[in-house]
């Protein structure tokens, strides 16, 4: 197990962290302006180096990938590229023992590794400390209902559903404060096969965030607490975290 800062990797969470590493990069920057990009460019420069010769020691590559990459957020934010702060609610809480659908509860004890008594089932893919929290918005829940798709907060496996952040906005880089927990969005959750169930014809992927801003998204845990139903979402676009 490594550990860095509060945070923990087991063998296969550093080997995943590192080879998503530039597609965490490009996530960073999709879609911002040209300063924000420059801003990002020395860090990434420095994170895709010590990436190209992860082989030899991945506890190092980690280290310096994670500082980079954490860093390369950071500085985008310090450009004001990500907008004005935003309020919204918690709407919605969720968690299993494995699989979809998450079943609601009325709060959440959150640790730096994600969702106390929440489990995946596939670590594979999922749990890694940057997918700590996956969030999702009524509002796009809301959309797909409207199109016909049998979509409910939880059945897609999200810990947490907010209401009123335009979520389009809600990208890597960006700081949320929900109750007790200040969380930063890292990366958007790549659909699977499992939430066939809960679209038309069994397609998942219209969920992707390929398709625009309709995905999941996954938040690293900075301070952990305790998330109720109810409790304000405060959107912070500026600052370091």
């Amino acid at each position: 197990m490594l550990q860095i800062g509060p945070h923990q990797f087991s063998d296969e969470d550093v080997i995943s962290t590192l080879r998503a590493g530039p597609a965490l990069f490009d996530l960073v920057t999709d879609g911002l302006r040209a300063d924000a990009v420059a801003a990002v460019s020395p860090h990434r420069d420095r994170a895709l180096d010590v990436l190209d010769d992860r082989a030899e020691d991945h506890a190092v590559a980690l280290a310096t990938f994670w500082l980079e990459w954490r860093a390369a957020m950071a500085a985008v934010r310090a450009t004001g590229a990500l907008g004005p702060s935003d309020v919204a609610t918690v709407t919605g809480l969720f968690r299993s023992d494995g699989g979809v659908p998450k079943l609601p509860v009325e709060h959440l004890v959150v640790s730096h590794g994600g969702v106390v008594g929440d489990r995946q089932e596939d670590r594979h893919n999922h749990g890694r400390p940057w997918q700590g929290l996956c969030m999702w918005s009524t509002d796009v829940i809301d959309d797909f209902r409207r199109l016909g798709h049998p979509l409910a907060p939880g059945l897609a496996g999200e810990n947490i559903s907010i209401t009123g952040l335009s979520w389009p906005r809600v990208r890597p880089g960006v700081l949320l404060r929900l109750g007790d927990v200040l969380a930063e969005v890292t990366a958007y959750a790549v659909p699977c096969q499992k939430n066939a169930a809960w679209f038309v014809d069994g397609r998942f992927d219209a969920m992707h965030h390929r398709h625009g801003p309709v995905s999941r998204i996954y938040a690293l845990v900075l301070e952990p607490g305790t998330i109720n139903v109810g409790d304000p979402v405060l959107m912070e676009t500026t600052g370091s975290a």
